[in-house]
């Protein structure tokens, strides 16, 4: 019996790569295997719902206990686009606990949802899994892209996760990644500034308590890279001086025959 689990994000790209893993091998031996990291729009718990109710299978729910920025003031170090220490600990550590006390390696194939734009994850992930076996539905089949996989969810008559249609390019922490850019930020500062409130007011209590010049965000002025704190940031939103960018659509990137080089800070495959 080979045991197949979904790493399932609370997106698309997962949910899409669970349905295609039914197809082929039936429910009977799945699991869906999701993380709450205490920091998701309400939303994204609804789609989960309608999402196990089609794959039929009751999702198995690991939660740290913590959200990403009591994790930050855990470690004293602020979570950034570079490093971010709340996907180890809120998601990374909680399933691979999970793996090791109820999956064996020789007969568990994990699956991540993501598709052929994000293939230069792949190498990280399947590092960051070992001694498991990943293997990633959507990612031989570049016809799996967002639009299709929202499409494919109206048909089966289930609502595509209100992130996406806001425009954000993931349906994770409400718009507050860390490892977000500016255009994802300023998205959040207008569609949840009550999120952004609260994002802003952590950060600089972080910077207060640990006397520290770090931010979330940076910035490059004059070929220098500077903290750039997201109070900056909506003030220079408010004020006129920057403007949301239109984010462009992901294309698929070519396969390369040589080896990609490994990150070394691996990524579990969220998210999707």
């Amino acid at each position: 019996m080979t045991r197949h689990v979904i790493q399932m994000s609370g997106g698309l790209g997962s949910f899409w790569a669970a349905d295609l893993v039914r197809r082929r091998y039936g429910n009977e031996h799945m699991v869906l295997l999701f993380a709450d990291t205490l920091w998701e729009h309400p939303d994204l718990y609804r789609f989960l719902g309608q999402a196990s109710e089609h794959l039929d299978i009751t999702p198995t729910i690991m939660c740290d206990g913590r959200n990403p920025f009591q994790v930050y003031f855990d470690q004293h170090f602020l979570g950034n686009s570079r490093l971010a220490p709340c996907t180890k600990e809120l998601k990374q550590k909680p399933c691979r606990r999970w793996l090791e006390e109820h999956c064996d390696p020789a007969d568990t194939i994990l699956y991540v949802g993501l598709d052929a734009a994000e293939e230069r994850r792949r190498p990280g992930v399947v590092k960051g899994w070992a001694p498991w076996r990943v293997e990633f539905p959507l990612m031989d089949d570049e016809s799996w892209t967002k639009e299709r996989m929202k499409g494919e969810c109206v048909k089966l008559g289930i609502a595509i996760p209100r992130m996406y249609e806001l425009g954000f390019s993931h349906n994770n922490c409400q718009g507050s990644c860390v490892r977000a850019g500016q255009a994802q930020w300023l998205l959040t500062l207008r569609e949840f500034p009550e999120r952004y409130a609260l994002a802003e007011a952590e950060e600089q209590r972080f910077r207060e308590e640990h006397g520290k010049d770090v931010s979330i965000l940076t910035e490059t002025v004059n070929g220098v890279k500077r903290p750039l704190t997201l109070r900056t940031l909506r003030l220079r939103a408010e004020a006129g001086l920057v403007r949301r960018r239109s984010p462009r659509p992901a294309r698929p990137r070519r396969r390369r025959k040589a080896a990609v080089k490994t990150e070394a800070l691996f990524e579990m495959g969220c998210p999707a």
